[in-house]
């Protein structure tokens, strides 16, 4: 664990006695209808508004569609694996119980997100109908996934040059990192570096010597004078809100007490440790960052320490980022002053939301993040030109936070 206020890297440290299985958290019924929500500020959200105000409008506002690319589509299927990976008794968390997982997780997602599967592979991969894309079963996942596996082991441009690890296979801190899937490489090459993705998560650590106290956890708190001081309970009034309509308004049971900071996102998983406290962990399938980006990558993190030192009244004692294509870690030990100037920070963020929310200001702003934007043609800085803004909602239904 890391001392507080330093964050270190590591590599994988030998297993801990095994304990006993997770308990697994929900965020609702599947089929039940999702309540109302009012605005709130996710991890996702806050880095949209830093990054690009105009980039928050249009998914948090205007919530305009985009189509996820395949590395984003990668991260979610590896997330649910790793969920229903925890879902098994101690024991039963194996590297061949975690593979056999990834055709079933990728079934379930094509279900859930009809015409996602044709939208990913079939405009890129013509040799694969649509239909065996979209209505693949497990045992055809299986087969291709096999003759995926084979390929990337030649192909240096999906599996990589280097030193081999078992079975033929690039060790996990080979796998990915600066090795990215080509856009041309097809379901199969695809579908094998979810699986690389999923046998370097073992690389990091022993799931069955993990005690998980929640997985994909929904965290949803307002922040309280203890944290922000000077937080007054009850609807706001006053020269700021100007009038019952906008980011101010409506009725306290709509904004909570105080209307304040509310703050939602889903945590990938809580630990408990030998001592009783708390671990944080977070999976990354992208590249770990330079020494230089170690503060901006923790910002999730401590969003979450923030809730649950609100929800709980304790600070985690770690906070960890498991970056799977790297096979390293980051490890980061905040302290309650720390989290209290972060919520602050937040604060800060949130009053300025509201006052481009207000106002319908939110400008774009141009970064090299700009080349990965699904809304250029909307956008002025690249001339394109924003549809009307539709007013901040004044009972929000937002879709829950994706910062799995």
């Amino acid at each position: 664990m890391a001392e507080p206020g330093v964050c270190t890297t590591g590599s994988p440290a030998a297993p801990r006695t095994p304990v006993p299985a997770p308990r697994r958290d929900a965020a609702a019924a599947p089929g039940q209808p999702r309540p109302r929500r009012r605005p709130a500020l996710s991890p996702s959200r806050a880095v949209d508004f830093r990054t690009c105000p105009l980039l928050y409008r249009y998914r948090a506002i205007d919530r305009l569609p985009e189509l996820p690319g395949r590395p984003q589509v990668r991260g979610t299927l590896v997330h649910a694996v790793l969920e229903r990976l925890f879902a098994l008794p101690a024991a039963e968390r194996t590297r061949e119980a975690a593979a056999a997982m990834v055709g079933p997780a990728w079934v379930d997602l094509v279900i859930s997100s009809p015409g996602l599967a044709d939208a990913l592979f079939a405009a890129l991969d013509p040799a694969v109908p649509d239909p065996a894309v979209r209505d693949l079963t497990v045992r055809d996942l299986a087969a291709t996934d096999s003759a995926g596996r084979e390929a990337a082991g030649r192909d240096p441009d999906v599996g990589g040059p280097g030193a081999r690890g078992p079975g033929g296979r690039a060790p996990a801190a080979e796998q990915g990192r600066d090795r990215p899937v080509p856009a041309d490489a097809g379901f199969a090459g695809w579908l094998a570096s979810v699986h690389d993705l999923v046998e370097a998560y073992f690389v990091l650590e022993d799931p069955a010597a993990v005690e998980a106290e929640s997985v994909e956890l929904l965290v949803e708190t307002e922040l309280g004078p203890a944290l922000l001081p000077g937080r007054e309970t009850g609807p706001e009034t006053g020269p700021e809100t100007g009038s019952e309509t906008g980011p101010d308004a409506g009725s306290g049971a709509e904004r909570g007490p105080g209307g304040g900071l509310l703050l939602r996102g889903f945590v990938d998983r809580i630990d408990v440790l030998p001592g009783g406290g708390l671990r944080v962990v977070d999976y990354k399938t992208g590249r770990i960052p330079h020494e230089s980006g170690e503060a901006a990558a923790m910002f999730q993190l401590k969003f979450y320490a923030l809730a649950l030192l609100q929800l709980r009244g304790t600070v985690p004692d770690e906070l960890r980022l498991l970056y799977l294509p790297a096979g390293q870690w980051l490890s980061y030990s905040p302290d309650a002053d720390e989290l209290r100037r972060f919520a602050r920070v937040l604060d800060a963020l949130w009053t300025a939301i509201r006052t481009a929310g207000r106002e319908g200001d939110f400008p774009p702003r141009r970064s090299g993040m700009c080349r990965f934007c699904r809304h250029r043609e909307r956008c002025p800085e690249w001339g394109g030109t924003p549809p009307p803004y539709p007013g901040w909602p004044s009972t929000d239904e937002e879709p829950l936070p994706d910062d799995g």
